[in-house]
């Protein structure tokens, strides 16, 4: 069994994660909130605007991407709390606003007065800032990351599932800003691009790849950090098997909350019955301070992880992905 990697920055306090249980997600995402407030609304109120980040990994398979009813529950904690424009934005890697269509974000718009919901694709927004990543011969590379996902006026909501993966065993919120960051041309040809890809290089390359790219999602979390403001993971259905587009439906009726990404992250990778240490990136993210991924610095408000929990069946690459986890050998 391995051990937890060392902490070489630890996170300066003690986190908040509330763990709800209900049938409505709707309502699942709105307590979990709530059960945040204390924390969240003093921060919240030192903002201009909020960004909610929903995950759209696909733009058909409403499985694989973030309910409109998430956002009813963000938008319902907001209405009476923030008063200035909220903004669903995304960089899918298809077309963005295929995704607002087919999954009905944009009745949003009209339901909500006050938040006042606009929708912004960032791939055609088309404003980055350039952040480096390491490719499999160790040099650095660079990627254009959404400019909007560091801007300090906006606080910033992610808004995911919990999901099996094909390269890094889970994901959730962490991954969803991560991998939501990269930006790809808004028109295919000969001159397009696609940085989003950037984040997977090498990744069926072991032993190299996972060790790639574990790294690179934390040296990008590192980037995204200081803007993040809160998580929300919507459990009411997650996904097991061959996620995170291709998976089967796991009825876990939860949702999480959390100021801290790696801390709701880590409840809900033990919610999903994953062993904690087979993720690695959000192990490297609490090595550098990003958050705490350690249980026993997280205080969870609601219920109790083992009331809740089911176990997942993995991804069929999670071997291979796992190996990470192994001293690295070349030939």
């Amino acid at each position: 069994m391995p051990l937890p990697l060392p902490v070489v920055t630890p996170a300066a306090t003690r986190s908040v994660v509330s763990l709800v249980r209900g049938e409505d997600r709707r309502t699942n995402v709105y307590d979990a909130l709530m059960a945040i407030d204390p924390e969240l609304a003093p921060v919240l109120q030192r903002k201009k605007y909020v960004l909610i980040k929903p995950n759209l990994t696909s733009t058909v398979k409403q499985l694989a991407a973030t309910h409109a009813d998430t956002l009813r529950g963000i938008l319902d904690y907001l209405a009476p709390r923030f008063k200035g424009p909220v903004i669903v934005a995304e960089a899918s890697s298809g077309n963005t606003m295929d995704g607002f269509d087919n999954f009905k974000y944009r009745q949003l718009i009209a339901e909500y007065r006050s938040p006042r919901v606009e929708l912004i694709d960032l791939n055609r927004e088309g404003k980055y800032v350039t952040s480096a990543l390491i490719d499999t011969n160790l040099q650095m590379f660079p990627v254009r990351l959404a400019a909007r996902l560091m801007d300090p006026d906006a606080f910033i909501v992610s808004a995911s599932i919990p999901k099996t993966h094909d390269c890094v065993v889970a994901t959730m919120g962490v991954k969803n800003l991560v991998m939501g960051a990269p930006l790809h041309s808004p028109v295919n040809g000969p001159d397009g691009w696609n940085d989003k890809m950037k984040l997977h290089t090498g990744i069926r390359q072991p032993p190299l790849g996972p060790h790639l790219m574990n790294y690179n999602l934390c040296l990008t979390a590192q980037k995204l950090a200081p803007f993040w403001g809160a998580t929300v993971i919507d459990g009411l259905e997650g996904m097991e098997g061959n996620g995170p587009v291709s998976g089967m439906p796991v009825p876990s009726r939860i949702a999480i909350a959390s100021l801290d990404y790696i801390a709701a992250d880590r409840v809900g990778v033990e919610a999903m019955g994953i062993d904690p240490l087979w993720v690695g990136y959000l192990q490297y993210c609490e090595q550098v301070g990003i958050g705490n991924y350690d249980i026993s610095k997280i205080e969870i408000r609601g219920e109790k992880i083992a009331a809740v929990a089911r176990k997942y069946r993995l991804h069929a690459n999670t071997d291979r992905n796992l190996q990470w986890m192994a001293p690295l050998v070349t030939q």
